[in-house]
């Protein structure tokens, strides 16, 4: 999901310009050419009857709005399709890598929470602990007060704190935690830390998170994710970039930026992520976001009694869908079929991923991840939506 981007600002964050290079009509054209011949199903997915996964990206893609789409289905026993619909590149008109490196945005909580909650289970944290117990002074404001505020309430988004994402600079630049703590504890609170019946998607509760995680292990939060769940689950493409690394390693799909539905399409694969930091900043694949969340639900990451702390949820609303629960850096998503599917989802500049993992008898049995590569309107959401339940309702 976007990361607490203002309801009048676009997910990205960005009403901004900045480095931009405007992909030509001329360019847009030939790419909408090249779509409509790339809309094949994979090899990997091909069957005698029609896919509904490959059928749900080709009706996505759009040389107008949204230029490629992938996707990734693993069962139980782990055997991973993927998929591909569009383009990868607008202005060459190549093929959408097949499970191809993505900005995985907001699904970086998900890997932020499970850190925090294996130092809770080594206690070194404590949910119901002050943030002012790891980070004395730091939180202090018109209505702020880090003696206050729970480590529960900034993973489960009730700390009340403002967002600054909303006091961005207009220009695209590399930013410093410290920094984007700086501007938001300018502002008021938006509410009292834990006050019932209030909740609030806001990058910068997760902010502060990685902030503490930094302190306590004396190590980044890069390595702290990479040694504790990329190395140890064995995510092969995914990882955090380094400060001030704009590129993306691997085989990827361009990512583009459109500032109003019918404007042209930027591309964005190299707008600095930093600003999203221990919020959003990740990269990985669909397959990869599959294998951590299977690895999540199944217990792999977490003892029991911190998954079930993971999984008590209160009610969300913007940006998640209608029932949704949150819960640690979790997501509980009713499922069409009934049930429901657990995952988060991620919005960053040029990319949109949707998906999760369905649970039978508390194990994982199915796991979905779409991505696009462009941060698209609520239709377009919706649709990557439908897709994830088609997939985990078969």
């Amino acid at each position: 999901m976007p990361e607490q981007m203002s309801k009048k600002v676009r997910a990205s964050g960005w009403r901004r310009h900045g480095r931009r290079t405007v992909v030509s009509a001329v360019a847009v054209a030939a790419a909408g050419a090249v779509a409509a011949g790339a809309l094949a199903p994979s090899a990997t997915a091909s069957s005698a009857a029609p896919d509904p996964v490959q059928q749900g990206l080709n009706a996505l893609v759009s040389p107008d709005s949204v230029p490629g789409a992938l996707a990734s289905v693993t069962d139980r026993d782990g055997r991973t399709r993927t998929y591909t619909a569009g383009v990868g590149d607008i202005a060459t008109g190549a093929e959408v890598p097949r499970d191809g490196q993505v900005r995985i945005g907001s699904n970086t909580k998900a890997f932020m929470a499970t850190v925090v909650l294996q130092l809770v289970g080594e206690q070194r944290i404590r949910l119901d602990a002050k943030v002012d117990a790891y980070l004395p002074g730091v939180l202090r404001g018109d209505g702020i007060d880090g003696r206050k505020i729970t480590i529960r309430q900034l993973l489960q988004h009730r700390s009340g704190l403002p967002s600054y994402v909303d006091y961005l600079d207009e220009d695209i630049h590399p930013y410093e935690p410290r920094e984007l703590l700086a501007r938001a504890l300018k502002h008021k609170a938006h509410f009292k830390p834990g006050e019932k019946g209030k909740w609030e998607y806001n990058n910068t509760n997760y902010l502060v998170l990685g902030l503490i995680v930094e302190k306590l292990t004396h190590r980044s939060i890069a390595q702290e994710i990479d040694r504790r769940i990329i190395q140890r689950i064995g995510l092969r493409h995914t990882y955090f970039p380094a400060h001030g690394d704009a590129t993306i390693k691997e085989r990827h799909p361009r990512g583009y930026y459109q500032s109003a539905a019918g404007a042209p399409l930027v591309d964005a694969t190299e707008w600095d992520p930093s600003w999203a930091w221990a919020a959003g900043q990740m990269i990985s694949t669909n397959t990869d976001l599959n294998r951590f969340y299977t690895a999540l639900l199944g217990g792999r990451l977490l003892e029991e009694p911190e998954l079930d702390q993971m999984r008590k949820t209160v009610d969300a609303t913007y940006p998640f869908p209608k029932g949704a629960g949150y819960g640690l850096g979790l997501v509980k998503t009713p499922l069409a079929c009934g049930g429901v599917y657990w995952g988060h989802g991620g919005s960053m500049t040029g990319y949109e991923t949707r998906g999760g993992v369905v649970l039978k008898h508390g194990k994982p049995v199915r796991a979905v991840n779409v991505a696009v590569t462009t941060q698209p309107g609520k239709t377009v959401k919706d649709d990557m939506d439908k897709i994830v339940n088609k997939a985990l309702c078969r």
